[in-house]
């Protein structure tokens, strides 16, 4: 009998061969310790339906093993000698995660640390790529508290309670098919609305309306680009969730339309813990409708959090969501525009776990699991309540977009959330950490993330600011956060230069919203990343598989220093194979990444406005085109309403551009001429928007940040004559003089603790 027939008779078997179904597509299999473990297993929380774990027909190219050991289930699955190992989800330290251990169990981890573990969230996924450079992923489909052990050379190892699934998918030829392939499992990210893309401010805490508009104004006033402001706890009365500070907020409504009137939206913070205070509307509804967590004698748990005793909603019942989904509902009507899930792994103060005990017993619905103790439900408490603030933002106006920040998170809470990496530290190890972290995160499902631009926790230095500001604007999720105990964290609080440099990157930023956006879709539609590490360009450079300072979004290459007295100038690049084309916005600066155009492809452009509604449909649209080695490129441009849900019915315009170089001969007194052009054009489009009337603004690269103009009008052929070889090379030597002489020019922001005040002084 085969190792799969075995396990299928013998369902007593301690250890072996685990049991094979091929499930949702080609390339994905379901691996279980018996047959009777399979029929036993929970439902899946990670699935967007559990039907999608059922059998399809095919057979894998590697099975897993598995032990049962002391109530534990070992599963061991041994991949090819030099296979590098990524995922993981939201992990501190280095991006590739060979030779790591991970603890799975939503942690609040302030300060945490390279080696810190476990943080705010679960992801048991492992992103393998192969050494041919195929990829394959591993999931361990359990809630529970699970360890993922990778020290050992090209073998993957998941513990957790018995008895749980083991999901692969793949080997597939890339790692973005295996991305592509997880998310028709566990769903792919929510369509944010574009005004969710803006660079976003936050600290803890605004604590006024009057300080809200001052920071609003002063961005304005500066003309440095910002769409969000986010208000923190000190909004609330006495922390309690969905009330306002009469003294210092006493009319947010009001606070609502005099930000929207300056184009800003406003961000309003949402913990689990629901003071026990009698007379308090939301505790005494909770009482009322039962929905608390409860102790392990049947009573409701209470536990320490900010207002002081609380109780915490039992997410896990379809009732508790219900009651929470109708408090966000009327939340909503205060004007708010997006709403922040903090403290939600769950986080309890005062007790040495962080959390509630693991006994505590959840009422859960019976497609999630039914009645279980927490020790089950901890991993997807955040999840499930991230999905509850979503459903009652819906409920409060089904023609808006949501937009939900949660902390705390599971494989599949991107259905529902944004996120960002917690409570991080000012230093330049934290920066160059961010990048692996959103990296990370992107490549475990979850591709709306960010890190607090600047640090949270501690004061930033100017030129740290500045450089952690000009990589954050290029993340998926960009928003500069603080502690209250920190000195003033704005883009104006650490001197002129490190204003500048911080309008630089944010007008960047905004240049690059069509591209962003157009990103995010895809990433809606097809379950692909919005940033990617390096080597996704070319998984068989196993010199790219350590790159932690470079990222990919799309085609373009964002190259950055994360060394405090080393700027981009005194870089040392090491690109991907082919052909990759520097370019700027006669903006290059050493605090700023480099940005790179992969040869072959086009991004669309849009003007560096204030914020993202100012932009217009019948804005100028630049085209930024880097042709291959065949002469050819090609790019495409997503452009709806912005928000609300049209473009599930047709209500966009995506439009695919094509590049492509011509030769032609002219024929002038009797001899006949040799020129070159380049055409650019729309080869195909989908969607019932009519293109507008807009100029269409084509610069071709050369290289050395070299590059030619044309203009035209969307729709129309552009046609672009290509200079000499001679000229292309004078053309080449002038930019790259200026760009040194550009970044000679600038003078060097010091690294020092004493911030400067918003005039320099």
């Amino acid at each position: 009998m085969s190792g799969n027939e075995e396990n299928t008779v013998n369902s007593d078997a301690k250890s072996g061969k685990m049991f094979f179904e091929p499930i949702l597509e080609d390339g994905v299999f379901r691996f279980d310790c018996s047959s009777i473990d399979r029929a036993a297993a929970y439902p899946s929380l990670s699935f967007i339906n559990t039907k999608l774990r059922d059998t399809l027909f095919n057979v894998p190219s590697y099975i897993p093993t598995f032990e049962c050991n002391s109530g534990n289930q070992i599963v061991k699955l041994e991949l090819p000698k030099g296979t590098s190992f990524y995922g993981t989800g939201e992990v501190s330290g280095p991006l590739e995660r060979t030779g790591k251990k991970i603890e799975t169990w939503n942690t609040d981890s302030y300060a945490y640390g390279p080696e810190t573990m476990p943080l705010y969230q679960s992801h048991p996924w492992v992103l393998a790529i192969l050494p041919n450079g195929e990829a394959i992923g591993v999931l361990a489909d359990t809630t529970k508290r699970c360890e993922i052990d990778l020290t050992t050379v090209s073998i993957i190892q998941f513990t957790a309670s018995a008895s749980y699934p083991v999901i692969t998918f793949g080997p597939f030829a890339s790692p973005t098919a295996v991305l592509q392939s997880l998310s028709h499992a566990i769903g792919t990210v929510f369509m944010p609305p574009k005004w969710a893309l803006g660079y976003q401010q936050c600290r803890w805490s605004y604590d006024s309306a009057q300080k809200v508009m001052e920071i609003a104004k002063t961005f304005r006033e500066k003309g440095i680009p910002c769409d969000v402001i986010w208000m923190d706890i000190d909004y609330m009365d006495g922390y309690r969730c969905f009330t306002f500070h009469q003294g210092r907020f006493p009319n947010p409504q009001s606070l609502a339309n005099d930000l929207h009137n300056l184009g800003f939206k406003a961000t309003w913070m949402l913990d689990p813990g629901i003071k026990c205070d009698e007379g308090y509307f939301v505790y005494d509804s909770g009482s009322e409708s039962d929905v608390w967590v409860q102790s392990a004698d049947g009573t409701p748990f209470t536990g320490e959090v900010w207002p002081g005793l609380c109780v915490f909603p039992d997410f896990t019942q379809s009732k508790a969501r219900s009651w929470w989904a109708g408090l966000v509902k009327d939340f909503i009507s205060n004007g708010v525009d997006g709403i922040w899930n903090d403290m939600n792994e769950p986080a309890v103060q005062n007790v040495q776990s962080k959390t509630m005990p693991e006994s505590n017993i959840h009422r859960g619905d019976d497609e999630l699991g039914g009645h279980q103790e927490h020790s089950h439900y901890h991993n997807v408490y955040g999840m499930l309540m991230a999905r509850s603030t979503f459903e009652g933002m819906k409920l409060a106006n089904e023609n808006k977009r949501t937009f939900v920040l949660t902390r705390a998170g599971f494989i599949g809470s991107q259905r529902y959330a944004a996120t960002w990496t917690g409570d991080n530290v000012s230093n330049w190890l934290h920066l160059h950490m961010s990048i692996s972290m959103v990296l990370q995160l992107g490549i475990s499902g979850q591709p709306f993330s960010g890190p607090d631009i600047g640090g949270f926790a501690e004061d930033a230095t100017p030129r740290l600011f500045a450089r952690w500001m000009g990589i954050g604007a290029m993340f998926p999720f960009s928003r500069g956060h603080s502690s209250k105990e920190t000195k003033d964290h704005e883009p104006w609080s650490f001197g002129k230069e490190c204003e500048e440099v911080c309008r630089l990157a944010l007008k960047r930023r905004y240049r690059l919203i069509p591209h962003l956006y157009t990103l995010f879709y895809t990433a809606h539609t097809m379950g692909t990343p919005v940033a990617t590490p390096t080597f996704f360009a070319d998984t068989k450079d196993t010199s790219l598989r350590t790159l932690e300072n470079a990222f990919l979004l799309g085609p373009l290459l964002v190259y950055a220093s994360t060394i405090p007295d080393q700027g981009t100038d005194k870089l040392q690049y090491h690109l991907p194979k082919g052909i990759w084309l520097r370019f700027d916005f006669d903006d290059s600066h050493p605090d700023l990444p480099t940005l790179y155009l992969q040869g072959g492809f086009i991004i669309p452009l849009g003007p560096p406005h204030q914020h993202v509604d100012e932009a217009k449909f019948s804005d100028d649209l630049t085209l930024i085109v880097a042709l291959d080695e065949n002469g050819k490129a090609k790019g495409t441009l997503f452009e709806d309403a912005g928000d609300g849900y049209e473009f599930t019915k047709g209500g966009y315009l995506l439009t695919h551009y094509v590049a492509e170089r011509h030769s032609i001969v002219i024929k002038v007194c009797e001899r006949e001429l040799q020129f070159s052009i380049v055409t650019v054009r729309v080869s195909e489009t989908k969607g019932y928007w009519k293109r507008p009337k807009r100029r269409l603004h084509v610069q071709l690269l050369l290289g050395g940040g070299a590059k030619i103009d044309s203009w035209g009008i969307d729709g129309e052929d552009v046609i672009i004559a290509v200079p000499s070889d001679f000229e292309i090379s004078e053309l080449v030597s002038v930019s790259e003089k200026l760009y040194k002489t550009r970044l000679e020019s600038y003078k060097q922001i010091p690294d020092v603790k004493e911030v400067q005040g918003p005039d320099g002084a």
